[in-house]
C-alpha cells in the first residue's frame, strides 16, 4: 500500500527515502549498502517525472516493455549517458533486437528461444548486457519464469551452449505468499548454481530481499508514487 506521505513528497524525498532505508536494511543485514543496487522501475512514468530522479544523481531504472522504452529512454540516454536500463518485464524473441540495443541488462531470460535471440544479438553487436534467469518460484501457470525444476538445465543450457555469461537470478514471489519463502529459496539456488546475482524485492519487500542476500532491488511506487495505469 502507497504511504500517506506520497501525495506531499517529491519523487527526490521518496527516492532518498527509499536509499536510506535500503541502507539500513544492509547494515542490519551486515551486508554494504554499496552491495545493493536500487533500480527505479519507470513503467507508465513519463520523462517529466523520470527527470528529477536522474537530475538527483541516480543511474538504474527499470522498464518492463521494450517499446515503453524505446520511446522514453533514447533521448534520456542521450542527456544522461551513464544511465543503466534494465529490462525487467517479459521479452518476446521479436523484440531481443531492439532489448539488446537499448537495455544494459535483462531480468527475465526464461526461455532457450529468448537466451537464443538475446546471444545472436549480442554477438551481432558486439555487447554484453547482464542478463538473469527469472525463477517461477510459485509455479504460477500466469507468471513467466522457468520452473525450479528446469532451471539448473537451464542455465548450464546458456552458459554451455550458448556461451552467454549468466549473472543472476530473478523472481516475483506470489502476491498471497511470503515472500521470504522465495527469497530464502532463490538465494540457496543461485548458491548451488555458483551464481552471485540475486534480483528480488520490489517496493513493499525490498527490505527483506536485502536481508536475504538480494543484489538488485526493484523499486517503482515507493518512488515514483502508486500508478494510475497498468
Amino acid at each position: 500500500m502507497a504511504r500517506s506521505s506520497e501525495m506531499s513528497s517529491t519523487s527526490e524525498e521518496r527516492l532518498k527515502e527509499v536509499c536510506g532505508r535500503i541502507a539500513a536494511a544492509a547494515r542490519a543485514a551486515d551486508r554494504e549498502p554499496s552491495d545493493v543496487a536500487l533500480i527505479a522501475v519507470s513503467k507508465t512514468v513519463e520523462v517529466p517525472e523520470i527527470l528529477p530522479v536522474l537530475e538527483a544523481g541516480h543511474r538504474q531504472f527499470g522498464e518492463n516493455r521494450v517499446q515503453e522504452a524505446k520511446r522514453k529512454w533514447p533521448a534520456l540516454k542521450a542527456r544522461f549517458p551513464d544511465a543503466l536500463l534494465h529490462l525487467v518485464g517479459p521479452l518476446q524473441s521479436n523484440k531481443a533486437k531492439e532489448a539488446v540495443e537499448l537495455f544494459d541488462a535483462i531480468h527475465s531470460i526464461d526461455r532457450p528461444k529468448i537466451a537464443r535471440a538475446i546471444a545472436d544479438e549480442m554477438t551481432k553487436r558486439g555487447k554484453q548486457l547482464a542478463l538473469f534467469v527469472q525463477v517461477n518460484t510459485g509455479e504460477e501457470p500466469q507468471k513467466a519464469g522457468v520452473l525450479p525444476k528446469d532451471t539448473a538445465g537451464f542455465v548450464s543450457m546458456c552458459r554451455d551452449e550458448l556461451k552467454l555469461e549468466i549473472s543472476g537470478l530473478m523472481c516475483i514471489p506470489p502476491v498471497d505468499e511470503e515472500p521470504a519463502v522465495h527469497f530464502a529459496f532463490l538465494a540457496k539456488f543461485a548458491g548451488e548454481l555458483g551464481l552471485k546475482g540475486l534480483s528480488m524485492g520490489m517496493s513493499d519487500d525490498f527490505e527483506t530481499a536485502i536481508d536475504f542476500g538480494a543484489t538488485h532491488v526493484r523499486v517503482g511506487s515507493a518512488i515514483f508514487g502508486m500508478r494510475t495505469t497498468c
